[in-house]
């Protein structure tokens, strides 16, 4: 009796064991709120975990809004990566669950910064907004990006304990690859410390304080050719700060470029990659970003 009594036992302790190791080896169900956080949570989880960023390419994530049935996926993910500084505002009109939400950027919240009142515009045929507010785009500053991503870290470690040391390991591979960015863009702008940019959006925020660049921004779309009063607008500014080269988030019309040459300016691209890349991925294209900055340094 006994006897069986102690393989009932045993049996019970292995069933009780594989379905642990079931829950605990199943991949995390990850969901980002734009396309950097979905790099690093895959750098960090690797293929221990499914990381989704569902906005469509043409649409600003900042401003997208999901329909009912994203909102559901997010909801039944594992962990909801957000951005932080406002970012996201449809996060705030719908019901997610508080204990999977992970703000990547809580741990420097105080640094935000004041964008202050913007125009209203729109993207791509998307909804017209305003760049008002706090600046957003908190990547672009690698120090902050390395944080967001040690967020990241931390909350898969606390889903999966046991891959700590994997998700370590990853981490600090990211970890390396941003202090090169980060170590790269400061070199390029102490080559010419007194350089004056101009931006076709108030999206640079967080960059040019990391990195000392004096920025002036306007409202421009790339795909769109400035009216007058725009054209008039940014003749005083280049005029009044002896501006020499524009910032886009995006490949401008050939007509804006040749119209900017012949006002003395160039045009250097520096996507801040918020969506998924048609090529490559967030370190490549910030290497190519770097690469056109040096064009005006």
């Amino acid at each position: 009796m006994k006897i069986r009594i102690f393989t009932l036992l045993s049996c019970f302790a292995m069933m009780a064991q594989l379905v642990t190791a079931a829950v605990t080896d199943e991949r995390l169900r990850i969901y980002t709120v734009n396309y950097p956080l979905q790099y690093f949570a895959q750098r960090i989880a690797g293929d221990d975990a499914e990381v989704f960023f569902p906005a469509p390419d043409d649409i600003d994530p900042a401003f997208w809004k999901p329909d009912v049935q994203t909102v559901s996926a997010y909801q039944g993910a594992d962990l909801i990566l957000l951005n932080g500084a406002n970012y996201a505002k449809w996060v705030n009109r719908v019901s997610l669950p508080r204990r999977r939400l992970v703000d990547t950027s809580k741990g420097f919240a105080e640094n935000y910064i004041d964008s202050g009142s913007g125009m209203a515009h729109s993207h791509g045929g998307g909804e017209a907004h305003a760049h008002a507010g706090v600046a957003f785009t908190t990547w672009l500053d690698f120090r902050q990006s390395i944080r967001q991503a040690d967020a990241i870290r931390q909350a898969v470690i606390r889903k999966r304990p046991q891959l700590q040391a994997q998700v370590d390991k990853n981490f600090a591979r990211l970890e390396r690859d941003l202090l090169a960015l980060d170590a790269e863009l400061e070199s390029i702008v102490a080559a010419r410390q007194d350089q004056v940019l101009l931006a076709s959006h108030p999206v640079y925020q967080y960059l040019a304080r990391r990195y000392g660049v004096s920025l002036y921004s306007v409202v421009w779309e790339p795909d769109e050719f400035p009216d007058p009063s725009q054209w008039k607008a940014l003749g005083n500014l280049a005029q009044t700060h002896a501006v020499e080269w524009m910032l886009w988030e995006g490949t401008p019309a050939t007509e804006s470029i040749e119209q900017l040459k012949q006002m003395g300016i160039g045009s250097i691209v520096f996507d801040p990659c918020a969506n998924l890349p048609a090529l490559g991925d967030f370190l490549s294209v910030m290497k190519n970003n770097l690469t056109e900055l040096k064009k005006a340094f």
